[in-house]
């Protein structure tokens, strides 16, 4: 990524402060086009390293480790679409902290204040991203999963999200652009993609070490805290909801799959800890290394 940087392409459903911040960056990278993927850098890097200290903090797993995040900048570098600045991967940071977010409403003593917040971080997301409007299911049937149901909790979540709309609205109205704004594009589609055989293979690789991975969770569902299973819950929804999203995009690529990295990184990491034979995962985790060399430098 460093070797040979990659210049961000606006796509339709990019939102504008996506645009704004590729416009910004323009005549800095003119004479500095390493800036794009050191950007990219420290977002997965950061990305990694929350999501695994919030998995450590949420006791998704039986000990703290680094394997959820190891398992999240691995995921990352098979792909080069994933490696590269996007606005999917810029909202992966909110997306994160919404997921912790609502896990932690388990037992907060002020669950409206943290929903109104919730949306707006949804949002905000749209903004970069439209089509990240869809993870407002991700509070929806969250609240069903971790709180009893209470109509002014969810009024609460849909308030925070139409908030940043109001504010953008009341915006291009005192400043007359009113007329030239135009919301990013929604299509459902059957999303494409081309990839290299050897691409193909890892995805399979991926599928399969989180296939064993869900197999683990389960398998330690039942002597985990509840509020532990229900962030486990919250995970299955994020990655189900990440993995619809490609279907309501007006374009095609394959960098709007990075949604699903952060909940199958999650899914990784129990597959690494969990087997008693520690080969099984060492020998998964250098398959997934050989994956990467080739793909990125071979390929």
């Amino acid at each position: 990524m460093f070797l040979h940087p990659k210049v961000p392409q606006e796509q339709l459903v990019d939102g504008f402060l996506y645009k704004a911040l590729l416009k910004w960056l323009q005549p800095i990278a003119g004479g500095l086009p390493i800036i794009y993927p050191l950007i990219a850098y420290i977002l997965l890097y950061s990305q990694a390293v929350s999501f695994n200290k919030l998995v450590n903090e949420l006791r998704l797993m039986q000990k703290p480790n680094y394997l959820t995040g190891m398992s999240y900048l691995l995921l990352t570098s098979l792909f080069t679409e994933w490696n590269m600045l996007s606005a999917p991967l810029i909202i992966n940071t909110l997306l994160i902290w919404v997921w912790a977010s609502m896990s932690g409403l388990y037992d907060d003593s002020n669950p409206k204040r943290s929903l109104f917040n919730i949306g707006i971080a949804i949002g905000i997301s749209t903004f970069f991203y439209f089509p990240s409007l869809v993870f407002a299911a991700l509070i929806i049937f969250g609240l069903a999963i971790i709180r009893p149901f209470k109509l002014s909790e969810w009024l609460i979540a849909l308030l925070g999200i139409v908030t940043p709309y109001y504010f953008l609205l009341a915006w291009a109205f005192l400043t007359d652009k009113w007329k030239n704004y135009k919301f990013p594009g929604i299509a459902v589609t059957s999303p494409k993609f081309n990839q290299t055989n050897w691409s193909y293979i890892a995805i399979i690789v991926v599928l399969v070490i989180c296939m064993v991975g869900v197999f683990f969770v389960q398998q330690n569902f039942r002597r985990q805290l509840i509020q532990a299973r229900k962030s486990w819950n919250l995970v299955f929804l994020y990655l189900v909801v990440a993995v619809f999203i490609p279907f309501i995009n007006a374009t095609h690529t394959f960098e709007y799959w990075i949604l699903s990295a952060v909940p199958l990184s999650a899914l990784m990491g129990a597959a690494f800890l969990y087997p008693e034979n520690r080969k099984i995962p060492l020998v998964l985790h250098w398959v997934m290394v050989a994956f990467v060399i080739a793909i990125n430098y071979f390929v």
